[in-house]
């Protein structure tokens, strides 16, 4: 591992302690064979002036959640350090009232809820101090012999300090263990299953020791063979079933989950293990993961459900057999412990690599980055002499630990669609555009397709995607639909909205290429789409199609019949939709907009032209309903968001207007 401290860059922190601790911090971060995603915690100790002016020590620590990757110094908590160390003389100190003293200790109320290993930080008496979960040092601590295995490494360098409970029970122990030793002689200390700490009274010294310790352990991994023990294959393709195992994980949650396959050499490589069934349900690489992962993964084989079941049933039993004599730090004051939903967070799918997961994109990647460092250090731990991690009830008392769980309701939302999954057509502009924003504001992973190239920038987040493609080719369609599943897991909500409007003709003047061009955009490509969407949706969570028609479906115009007919085909191919899908639970109904300018079909050649044939300015073209209002894209959206959600889950074959009235419709 090398270092990644960079002079000209740490040149403009060197004047304030606080800054260069967030440095640093970032420094850590952006190894992700030392931390991951809010894991590992780091510290300042610098003297600061009250409010009242007088100067007292304070240690700023970081956050309790947050990521070192992207810490700044408002991620640091200032806490008392008089009583931080206070509490580390205590004889016992519940979960609880240890809280309730850190907020107490606060000197900035508005400050994250300070790190649960403040107090460790506090008894150790360096200005600086680091904390990470390296994956090589964890990795040979998960060993029969790990305790020899570190004292080889490390000599008398390091203090070795047994497994316990984050927390008070852990600073207490570090208190005890380090009353009367020389600190000087003191160059890290191993949490064995659990992760090392480096300190020193100077950033970059306790950085670079951070590095120096992690690289002897990596060294001897290296030299055991351990590295070349990953093994690697080539993995096959089945998205139709990765929909399948989504679902099936889906119903067991309660709810719409992510499913994200990672295909890699690596995750194919491990999957395909003869000893999968053994090796990869000993236990989590560090008991922090389980509160995210579970205890272990579910091994998917060829009866998905009997699987997904299996693992289900074996997961109530380790609650119940954990909760027996439920362990105090597990159950708020007064309280027990309720069995949670027994869905698995991340699978082994032989053949195919590893799944994660969860109900958004951010948390599946998550789960999915833990598990990839998992199955790695798995095969380095088989490799030096056997896996073996901590005990299940080890494991089971750190994923139900309160200040754990607190975490994770920091994160839970609400969102009415969360979880699922949507493609938009036409997204770049108008109603489809606003629909893509609409549903992704709602919790939806979306890929939004359109011809314009621009929609790869308009939409560009891991759980908004925009894609270039022509509904009109079908290998653009296919292409889109996979990209969906192979994305997200699988297809909920189907927007069928991309759409040209065909200048004025007569039946009489209608040209072929006007005719033919309508037909094929407005029609056939959508019904090719939904063809090959089919599959996918049956395998849906409470899948939605809903058709983006027209007001000209019920009340058409003339000089119009190529978009008029083209639309009311549209229509009547829902129609039969909805009677052919709904035995799969496959609802699809029909929006019919009018007057929708804000849209790409409305150029103002257009407007200006339909206004001429009403013998209206274009103002009062565009509120000429019954209602007098303008109509717009994010209307529409709302009501697209809505019939997708459990207000029409009852409803299919619809057709509603948002039109503001229309005579002639009504």
């Amino acid at each position: 591992m090398k270092s990644l401290w960079n002079d000209n860059e740490a040149k403009s922190f060197s004047d304030n302690p606080l800054e260069l601790r967030a440095y640093t911090s970032r420094l850590l971060g952006r190894e992700p064979d030392l931390v991951l995603h809010g894991g590992g915690n780091t510290s300042v100790k610098t003297k600061i002036k009250n409010f009242f002016g007088d100067i007292e020590e304070a240690l700023y620590i970081k956050g309790s959640g947050l990521d070192l990757k992207t810490i700044q110094t408002a991620g640091f908590t200032p806490v008392k350090l008089e009583t931080l160390k206070r509490m580390a003389e205590l004889e016992r100190l519940s979960d609880t009232d240890m809280v309730r003293l850190q907020k107490t200790a606060m000197i900035d109320s508005l400050a994250p809820n300070p790190s649960v290993e403040a107090i460790l930080h506090a008894i150790i008496p360096f200005k600086y101090v680091d904390h990470t979960h390296a994956d090589a040092v964890v990795t040979i601590t998960n060993n029969e012999n790990g305790k020899r295995l570190i004292r080889e490494i490390y000599k008398d360098r390091v203090l070795i300090v047994p497994y316990v409970m984050p927390g008070f029970i852990l600073a207490k122990k570090v208190y005890e263990m380090t009353r009367n030793i020389n600190w000087p002689d003191v160059e890290g200390i191993v949490l064995m299953n659990h992760g090392i700490f480096t300190f020193s009274d100077n950033a970059i010294a306790s950085y670079e020791q951070m590095i120096h310790l992690v690289s002897l352990s990596e060294n001897y991994l290296q030299a055991s063979g351990a590295f070349d023990s990953v093994a690697e294959a080539e993995a096959e393709e089945d998205l139709l079933a990765l929909a399948k195992i989504r679902k099936q994980v889906s119903l067991t949650k309660g709810s719409a989950m992510i499913a994200r396959l990672d295909n890699s050499l690596e995750a194919c490589g491990f999957a395909n293990l003869t000893n999968i069934d053994s090796i990869a349900t000993r236990g989590p690489l560090t008991p922090d993961h389980a509160v995210r992962t579970k205890q272990i993964p579910v091994v998917i084989k060829k009866e998905v459900e009997k699987a997904i079941t299996g693992f289900c049933s074996a997961y109530k039993k380790y609650f119940q057999r954990n909760t027996d004599s439920p362990c105090s730090r597990t159950v708020a004051a007064g309280g027990h412990l309720l069995c949670p939903d027994p869905a698995p967070r991340w699978g082994i799918w032989p053949q195919h690599g590893i799944i994660a997961f969860g109900r958004s994109v951010k948390k599946v990647n998550i789960i999915s980055d833990i598990a990839f460092h998992t199955i790695r250090s798995i095969q380095w731990g088989e490799a030096i002499g056997g896996w073996e991690p901590l005990s299940e009830k080890a494991v089971f008392d750190m994923e139900y630990w309160e200040l754990q769980q607190a975490k994770l309701r920091k994160e839970d939302t609400t969102l009415i669609l969360q979880g699922k999954t949507a493609l938009v057509t036409g997204a770049a502009s108008g109603i489809g555009l606003a629909c893509a924003k609409a549903l992704h504001d709602l919790g939806v992973a979306v890929v939004g397709m359109d011809l314009n190239p621009a929609i790869a920038r308009i939409f560009n987040q891991p759980d908004l995607i925009g894609l270039a493609g022509n509904i009109s080719d079908d290998k653009a369609v296919k292409k889109a639909v996979e990209f969906t599943v192979r994305g997200f897991g699988g297809l909920d909500i189907l927007i069928n909205n991309a759409g040209i409007f065909t200048h004025s003709q007569r039946i009489e003047d209608m040209d072929s290429e006007t005719w033919n061009q309508s037909m094929e955009i407005n029609l056939s490509s959508h019904q090719r789409l939904l063809k090959t969407c089919i599959p996918y949706l049956k395998q849906g969570i409470d899948p939605a199609v809903i058709f983006i028609a027209s007001k000209n479906v019920p009340a058409p115009g003339p000089g119009a019949s190529a978009y008029s007919v083209a639309k009311a085909g549209l229509t009547q191919l829902a129609r039969v939709a909805a009677l052919e899908l709904a035995a799969d639970g496959i609802r699809v109904n029909v929006i019919h907009p009018d007057a929708v300018f804000d849209t790409g079909i409305w150029t103002q050649e257009v407007l200006k032209e339909r206004a001429k044939h009403y013998g209206l300015t274009v103002e009062e073209y565009k509120t000429k309903n019954l209602l007098k209002t303008e109509v717009t894209s994010k209307d529409v959206a709302a009501l697209v968001c809505c019939m997708a959600g459990p207000a029409f889950a009852k409803t299919t074959g619809a057709q509603v207007p948002i039109d503001g009235g229309n005579e002639r419709v009504i």
